[in-house]
């Protein structure tokens, strides 16, 4: 009975095994598997680039943009107090060499500030060859990780081929790939056979289900004898003299050792232009007037009012949420280049009459596209309060842009038909 409870507890290992050794890597987009609300009224990226999609081995991009904090953050949401700039990737395939938010340098947690908006860029080297899908990231302290728009980038050439080298303090160069990787093997492999030869001494002497039943049956004096308490004892002596050993070797081999900075980095200066809130008196503000989200039709339509303190009239050119841009036609003449899952080229439309400056005026924008429904934006339906946010760019004649962050609830309709 023990040799068959042993061979089939055997079998259902290595059952498990091959199946997780015959799944596929994942190619969809992580984004979506964030909430409708979680993207929408966060962060709001725009301005997005990629510097280059092919890279080689060794060979540096940059990735870059600007993002929004919702004034009105979400209550279940904590604070972005504390934020942390990434760059999201399935594994280290490229390395940050730097980033920076605005002109100031920052390779730690920062505090960022609802309604500001700030500049970004990182600093990325072509590590893992292979086809990949990059996403800027934001890192927010119990909040989890708020994902902006991503691309592909293809990276070429070997691995065995990247280098990082580094500059220490005292002038010498190492290479962080392969720097100390001697003393992984050396502690690690020495405690994984430790390891595996306990597990195998309780799995293979003493049978894992056979002492479970011995346990329930409440014969414990017979599980654990005198001889497992000695050899426990031994190892545990093992192991204490083995970090005291290694402590005191590591202590003397480097004696001039700087913590890790932790620290939380501010303040960080906000991004104030034309892009953004405007410059002084010239700017736009809108305000949601009420909306409807046909899920049907995958088509949001709202009222907005409009107050343009520009010197120049104005049109909405484009609404952007969740990295998504929905863009009016008669506005862009030509596609920008974005990644095409994220960019509705075609999927924003509203009066075409310009706003003129010093006018308050409303208006009906109508944001239609296939990706609400792709992306899983429609979710919003499905949320508790049913609340949209996001930013809309307005331009003027001589290609100025303004922006102006928009946040409401909006009421779900499940049946198609017009606005009421």
């Amino acid at each position: 009975m023990k040799k068959f409870v042993k061979l089939a507890a055997i079998g259902a290992a290595a059952a498990v095994a091959a199946t997780l050794g015959a799944i596929a890597p994942a190619s969809a987009h992580g984004e979506k598997s964030q909430q409708a609300f979680l993207r929408m009224r966060t962060l709001n990226w725009y301005d997005v680039q990629w510097s280059k999609t092919t890279v080689n081995v060794n060979e540096e991009m940059v990735l870059s943009g600007k993002i929004h904090v919702f004034s009105a953050w979400p209550q279940a949401v904590a604070n972005p107090r504390v934020s942390f700039l990434n760059a999201g990737e399935p594994g280290p395939v490229l390395v940050r060499t730097a980033q920076f938010i605005g002109d100031q340098f920052a390779p730690r947690s920062v505090s960022l500030v609802p309604g500001n908006d700030y500049a970004f860029s990182i600093n990325l080297r072509g590590r893992r060859a292979g086809r990949w899908h990059v996403h800027a990231q934001v890192n927010v302290e119990g909040g989890g990780p708020i994902i902006g728009p991503g691309q592909w980038i293809e990276i070429k050439g070997d691995m065995k081929d990247f280098t990082d080298p580094v500059t220490l303090l005292d002038g010498s160069t190492v290479d962080l790939e392969t720097y100390g990787i001697s003393r992984v093997y050396a502690w690690h492999l020495p405690w994984l056979a430790v390891g595996a030869a306990w597990i195998l001494f309780w799995f293979v002497r003493k049978g894992i289900i056979a002492s479970y039943l011995r346990v329930a049956t409440g014969k414990v004096d017979e599980q654990v004898t005198d001889d497992d308490k000695r050899i426990g004892a031994i190892v545990l002596a093992l192991t204490i003299l083995a970090t005291i050993v290694g402590y005191a070797v590591t202590n003397s081999t480097f004696p001039r050792t700087i913590p890790l900075q932790a620290g939380l980095q501010k303040p960080l200066t906000p991004l104030v232009t034309d892009g953004t809130a405007g410059v002084g008196k010239e700017r736009v503000t809108a305000d949601l007037n009420g909306g409807v989200y046909k899920v049907p039709g995958r088509e949001l339509t709202i009222n907005v009012k409009v107050t343009n303190t520009t010197s120049e009239p104005l049109r909405l050119g484009e609404y952007t949420a969740a990295g998504l841009r929905f863009l009016n036609p008669d506005v862009f003449t030509t596609k920008p280049d974005f990644p095409d899952y994220l960019l509705a080229d075609r999927g924003l439309s509203t009066d075409a009459t310009p706003i003129a400056p010093g006018e308050t005026k409303e208006i009906a924008v109508k944001v239609q596209d296939a990706r609400w429904d792709i992306e899983r934006l429609s979710d919003l339906a499905y949320d508790t309060d049913s609340q949209i946010g996001g930013l809309l760019m307005f331009f003027s004649p001589t290609g100025r842009r303004f922006a102006a962050e928009i946040g409401g609830p909006v009421i779900p309709k499940f049946v198609a038909g017009d606005m009421p």
